[in-house]
Formats: structure tokens, sequence, C-alpha cells
């Protein structure tokens, strides 16, 4: 195993592109050596970020993924489980299959990847595990009951998880951002988009900016007492 470095180091699932990929930027430019990882094999490269294919949902190829971080970096600092899916539709017209892909990507992909950053970062007494959420769960955004359900589920999810590890050190928070310019809401009609932004306080987009700014507080030094929360951007109520 390689002697741990003191570089801290990031892993970012779902980096290949969209918010992962510039949070796995902003990570890099703040001095970070990031992880990267995805389906598919990376469109972007930069020193010292490395990508690792790996299907989240599968606990084989998780196993795998952090027996190359430990090996590479002998330590992790930071996880963000960024990896996702979506699709808008009504409930009655949303396939079984599609229901059973955003629970294995959301929930059973950041269940995995959490429970592995933990065994690696309990050994350091310190981490920061931080889930990318969604301002569709408090706005109980019609046509997304699929989406909305698992990223829900990401929350309670955290919650307990931050019971249950702060005693490592670790804490573990969600960041959830509005409509964002991303793959994932390139297929939604402009006019849903539009009405999602009315129902904002703050009527814009998010930014991967606006994104990035929260998760710098969450991995702070500083913010180790702030734990089991979640950031909605746009002015969302948190309830």
């Amino acid at each position: 195993m390689t002697e741990a470095s003191a570089t801290p180091v990031a892993l970012v699932t779902g980096s290949r592109t969209g918010i992962g990929r510039r949070l796995s930027e902003f990570l890099l430019s703040a001095g970070y050596s990031v992880v990267g990882c995805s389906r598919r094999a990376s469109e972007w490269s930069a020193n010292g970020y490395t990508h690792i294919e790996c299907d989240v949902t599968q606990e084989r190829d998780v196993k795998a993924l952090f027996r190359e971080i430990t090996q590479i970096h002998g330590r992790l600092d930071v996880a963000i489980n960024n990896a996702g899916t979506a699709s808008m539709n009504h409930f009655l017209l949303t396939p079984v299959t599609t229901v059973r892909s955003m629970l294995e990507t959301h929930v059973v992909g950041t269940f995995l990847v959490s429970r592995e950053a933990v065994l690696l970062m309990r050994k350091r007494k310190y981490g920061r595990i931080l889930n990318v959420g969604t301002v569709a769960v408090p706005l109980r955004l019609a046509g997304e009951a699929a989406y909305v359900a698992a990223k829900q589920a990401v929350v309670g999810l955290s919650q307990v998880m931050a019971k249950e590890v702060a005693e490592f050190g670790i804490t573990v928070n969600v960041v959830g951002p509005g409509p964002t310019p991303t793959e994932l809401i390139h297929g939604v009609p402009k006019s849903k988009i539009d009405a999602l932004i009315a129902s904002l306080a703050v009527k814009r987009l998010s930014t991967f900016e606006d994104v990035w700014n929260v998760v710098q507080f969450f991995l702070r030094p500083e913010s180790s007492s702030v734990t089991g929360q979640v950031v909605y951007l746009g002015g969302v109520p948190n309830n």
C-alpha cells in the first residue's frame, strides 16, 4: 500500500461531465488530488486527476475503486456522491425499470461509496462526505416522482450516516442545486424549467460556482461540527 501523502485527496463520482466535472476542476484548483469515476471513460484530463471506470451501483466495482484509491494515494479526505440520472414523466407513465435505475444509482450508489469512504477515512479520524441532492425534493416537483423519491432517500441516508460516523471525525452533508445547465436538463421542456425557476426566490439557473460555494463551506476543517445538514440553492425552504 502506498504511504499516505500530504496532499488531500477527493473522490467525485459522476465526474465525466456536468457538476461532477466542474467540482473536480474546482477541487484541483484548490490543491486536491482528485479521483473521478463514471461508467465510461473520461472526456477530459488534468494534472492531479485520475479517472477510473466504475459503476457505483455494483459493490464489486466500488470495492475495486477504493482499492485503487488506497494503492495510489493511501488516504481519502473527501467523497462527493454526484453520480446520478434523471427522468421527467408522470408517475403513471414511468416504467419500473426507470424507478429501479433511480434508486440503484442515487441510493445504492451513495450507500456503497459512502460506506467504503468511511472505512478508509476513519483510519485518519477525518473526512468529509458530501451528497448532491436537488430542489425537486422540497418543491415536490410534479413529473419527478421516482427522482424525488430517490433523492429524498439520499437525504435520509445522509442524516443517519452523519450520526453514525461523527465519532470518526467524519461529516456528512447534502447540497441541493436548482436546475443547473448540465446534460440532465437537456431533455426537459423549456416551459418546465421556466416554471421551476419561477417557483424559486432566486429566479435563475443554479451555476457551478453556486454549488462550489456551498461545497467549500462543508469541506472546510472549521466545519467539523456541521453535519447532517441540507442546503438547497435558489431560496427553497428546507422542509
